[in-house]
């Protein structure tokens, strides 16, 4: 046999080995975390027409075959959360073991550079409190999945990442956010406990929803290659076909969202951009009420550092509260209180963590929780004051403060002024009133560059800002 025909022979030996090799997604894999008592998707390749059968030392069994492409899918059965360390076998044209696999509770969380950034802090930025979570970073009944930055043209069907259990060094590396969350549904909930973090810094919403569905909007340009600068990598539909797409309906108990800061400087579609992530998210993971749960951007001063507006921040905000208002099964972590005017990355990201985890804790795990801020309800004018009242969640109520800020009050000139704000007695409505202003007709709270409030509650949540005009 001559050379030529020697290699043609090795190259169809190892073609056919390549299609005859049982293929898993880099998230079916040591060390992960099964959502419990669920009928969790799993899937992979293998060569076609092959039929794959799995086994697990829980029990439950399943068998696909093998489509003209090679895929193959199909769900598993899982057990109440335990301690206990499973094994999942997998066999097809070649044998797969998964092991030490936990059952429990499975969260996504996603979004720009306040979801990613870690425990160890991003650059001169720090995490309040972090040394007391990597105190306990070692525990190996947390485990965690941090998928690269991905960007990609057309949807990828798999990351470069692996599972790792929780230690000192790989909890400092991964989201303060989704890592402090992880512990408090750990301590609260006593089960295992995976968290997959998918997130880019400076990224605006457009990047993270499928290009279908961008589709609509007139004004989004679609590329076809990606930009050599990393900046430019982050255009409509590239993050979600490289760090969304590829876990297609890998079963999770729910999302956690943080992002807006990118989006500021075109607020007006903000709020048509979150529903439509929300949707197709929910619609990829086959969910239509999937929990999603994100966090309202923090008090920054976008005005002094990014000669922006005052106005365009708070139209985010805005806009993240009416989708929580608006959508099913969603919830916001009002910031007002969490911020720093002079850091877009404050410290108090436990604060924040701890909030999700009660939306969470509350909803999903029927813990009796005080875990929404009171939101305006209605507004009346009596003469020259304006009387705003609030809907509380379960029993809370405003604590009794001085000069409380924020409050503004204008007539129908449109001017602004700031308002001398008093609780009644209820301790749910807030009488507003402004020498200046004879006839009010509308107020504003928080429409500040940078609004830190300090308006009490009983339950220390703050409030978010709201404004009664559209001008």
């Amino acid at each position: 046999m001559n050379w030529i025909n020697k290699f043609l022979f090795s190259f169809f030996l190892v073609t056919i080995s390549l299609q005859g090799q049982t293929k898993l997604p880099a998230f079916f894999a040591d060390n992960m975390v099964l959502q419990q008592k669920d009928k969790v998707a799993i899937w992979g390749n293998d060569a076609p027409n092959t039929t794959i059968t799995i086994a697990t030392t829980w029990g439950s069994k399943a068998k696909a075959i093998t489509d003209k492409n090679g895929i193959w899918k199909t769900t598993i059965k899982t057990k109440k959360a335990s301690f206990t360390s499973e094994t999942i076998s997998i066999k097809g044209t070649s044998s797969i073991t998964l092991n030490n696999i936990l059952i429990g509770e499975v969260w996504f969380c996603s979004g720009q550079s306040n979801m990613e950034m870690p425990l160890n802090g991003l650059r001169k930025s720090k995490v309040l409190n972090a040394q007391k979570y990597i105190n306990i970073a070692n525990n190996k009944n947390i485990r965690l999945f941090n998928v690269p930055r991905t960007a990609s043209v057309l949807p990828n069907n798999d990351v470069n990442a692996k599972w790792q259990e929780s230690t000192e060094k790989s909890a400092r590396k991964f989201s303060a956010i989704g890592y402090i969350f992880a512990i408090e549904l750990y301590q609260k909930l006593n089960v295992p406990i995976g968290i997959i973090e998918s997130s880019w810094g400076g990224t605006r919403i457009e990047s993270w929803i499928p290009k279908e569905v961008l589709s609509k909007y007139k004004n989004i340009r679609f590329f076809n290659k990606l930009p050599k600068e990393e900046n430019k990598q982050k255009k409509p539909a590239f993050l979600y076909n490289g760090m969304i797409h590829p876990f297609q309906n890998f079963t999770v108990k729910g999302f956690l969202w943080y992002q807006g800061e990118s989006n500021r400087t075109q607020p007006k579609p903000y709020k048509s951009y979150m529903k439509d992530l929300i949707g197709s998210w929910r619609t990829q993971w086959k969910e239509d009420n999937l929990p999603f749960y994100f966090v309202q951007i923090a008090p920054f001063n976008y005005t002094k550092y990014k000669k922006g507006t005052a106005i365009r921040s708070n139209l985010i905000r805005e806009a993240q509260l009416q989708t929580a208002q608006e959508i099913k099964n969603t919830g916001v972590v009002i910031t007002t209180d969490a911020g720093d005017c002079n850091d877009i990355h404050p410290s108090k990201k436990e604060i924040v963590a701890k909030r999700l985890a009660n939306w969470a804790l509350a909803n999903q795990y029927n813990k009796n929780l005080i875990f929404k801020s009171a939101e305006f309800k209605s507004l009346k004018f009596n003469e020259d004051k304006a009387i705003v009242n609030f809907k509380f969640s379960k029993k809370d109520y405003f604590l009794s403060s001085e000069n409380i800020k924020g409050f503004e009050i204008a007539g129908e000139d449109k001017i602004f002024y700031p308002a001398k704000a008093i609780i009644n007695k209820n301790l749910k409505s807030i009488t507003l009133h402004q020498e200046n202003v004879k006839n009010p007709v509308a107020i504003r709270y928080g429409f500040k560059a940078c609004f830190e409030s300090n308006l009490k509650t009983q339950s220390g949540l703050p409030i978010s800002v709201f404004r009664t005009d559209h001008w």
